[in-house]
C-alpha cells in the first residue's frame, strides 16, 4: 500500500518524531508506514485521517 504520509508531514514541517508523538506511536512505526514496510492498523489509519483532516482514501492508496 502506498501512502502520502511523508508529504503530509512535510507540508506541516513535522519531524517523524513529532508525528509519532501526535499519533502516540514510535518514530520507527511512522518510518515503517512512510516507507511502505508496514501498513497501519485500521484504528491508526483513522487516527491519521483525523489528524490530517483528510479521508483515508486520500492518504492511503491500494497498489492493486
Amino acid at each position: 500500500m502506498r501512502n502520502r504520509l511523508k508529504v503530509l508531514r512535510a507540508e506541516r514541517d513535522w519531524s517523524q518524531a513529532e508525528l509519532a508523538g501526535r499519533l502516540d506511536v514510535s518514530r520507527q512505526a511512522v518510518n515503517a508506514i512512510e516507507t511502505g514496510k508496514h501498513d497501519p492498523s485500521l484504528g491508526l489509519a483513522f487516527k491519521i485521517s483525523r489528524l490530517f483532516e483528510a479521508p483515508i482514501e486520500e492518504i492511503f492508496h491500494d497498489e492493486g
